[in-house]
């Protein structure tokens, strides 16, 4: 091994994490993250079984595969939000609607946890905007002194009265 190994690894972490950091800057990921988080408990709390020592307490209910419907259409909307970002409002306005219907069909929306993801997820979606390129916001910031008004073209009146006072223009006094 050479000296050199630690360093290229180093930099191969580098360029991983900055080119995750611009997709990640692209997109709404933490709408898709909290909606798919959000949908994780609401699927999985209807069919947990929790053992205590003998005993076995089931979280099973009728609406059971109501719920998993619910939990997979908030995941598949998670990652919707990140892979297709020209339907993050409606994805964003699906989940929080998914997550209104997911108090009184699972458990109280995965108890409260997967209702509070998914509504934090789809409201952060709809108010993701994206952002513009830099060239386009380097040519809006010409500072002041630079630009050059062009002058008006319109006729200077010097009266009294209001008919004509410098092209509908007029001053007190």
């Amino acid at each position: 091994m050479s000296a050199e190994s630690p360093e290229q690894n180093e930099h191969f972490i580098r360029v991983v994490r900055r080119r995750f950091r611009d997709w990640r800057g692209t997109r709404p990921f933490w709408a898709g993250l909290f909606t798919l988080l959000g949908g994780i408990p609401i699927a999985y709390f209807p069919y947990a079984s929790l053992h205590l020592g003998q005993m076995t307490l089931s979280m099973a209910t009728t609406a059971g595969s109501g719920s998993l419907i619910i939990g997979v259409l908030l995941v598949t909307l998670g990652l919707t939000m990140w892979f297709q970002q020209a339907v993050r409002i409606f994805a964003g306005v699906a989940a929080i609607l998914l997550a209104l219907v997911s108090i009184p069909l699972s458990n109280f929306g995965g108890f409260v946890i997967g209702y509070l993801f998914a509504l934090i997820g789809g409201a952060l979606s709809i108010a993701w905007a994206p952002g513009r390129p830099e060239s386009e916001q380097a040519e809006e910031r010409v500072p002041l002194a630079d630009a050059h008004p062009e002058p008006l073209d319109t006729p200077e009146y010097h009266t009294e009265t209001t008919v004509d006072a410098n092209g509908g223009r007029n001053s007190a006094g």
